[in-house]
């Protein structure tokens, strides 16, 4: 089994001499070390170093020198559109205050599918629907990937 030992973001590596390609959820692009599968069905061994959050357009480089192209996959997302940008901006602060992975778009906000947010979502005025796409949330602040910014404090956020 061939291992992908690196990886680099969009831009930072050859693509254009990409040997094949893996399409991956969001769940399966935040990984360190995992068994995946190239779209032609070859078995690949992920073992970086650190877990990464890989992007739609990032690559993997194997062992032997060559680069897989990674791209996202389509998946379920709940879409939620507002009235205005304040609006949208009132219902992305909530969405944060819950610590939900977002992605943001123009006048759009993506999030996975939860019927208790959709219901706040709506009950906060916004239009939703669920939709298939990629799904590449924001990165955050504390370093760029899938990170979550954990308290040593009590964290009550609805106060």
């Amino acid at each position: 089994m061939r291992r992908a030992i690196r990886h680099a973001g969009a831009g930072a590596w050859p693509a254009a001499t990409a040997a094949g390609h893996l399409t991956l959820d969001y769940d399966t692009r935040h990984r360190r070390r995992r068994r995946l599968e190239t779209d032609a069905g070859e078995a690949v061994l992920l073992d970086l170093p650190k877990a990464v959050a890989m992007a739609d357009g990032d690559g993997l480089e194997l062992a032997d020198g060559h680069w897989l192209l990674v791209r996202a996959a389509a998946e379920p997302v709940l879409e939620i559109r507002a009235a205005s940008a304040e609006h949208l901006a009132r219902i992305a602060w909530h969405l944060g205050n819950r610590h939900l992975a977002t992605e943001i778009g123009a006048g759009v906000l993506r999030i996975r599918p939860d019927h208790v947010i959709e219901e706040m979502a709506r009950g906060l005025g916004a239009e939703t629907r669920v939709i298939t796409a990629p799904f590449q949330p924001e990165g955050g602040a504390y370093g760029g990937g899938h990170h979550h910014h954990h308290h040593d404090h009590d964290d009550d956020h609805d106060a």
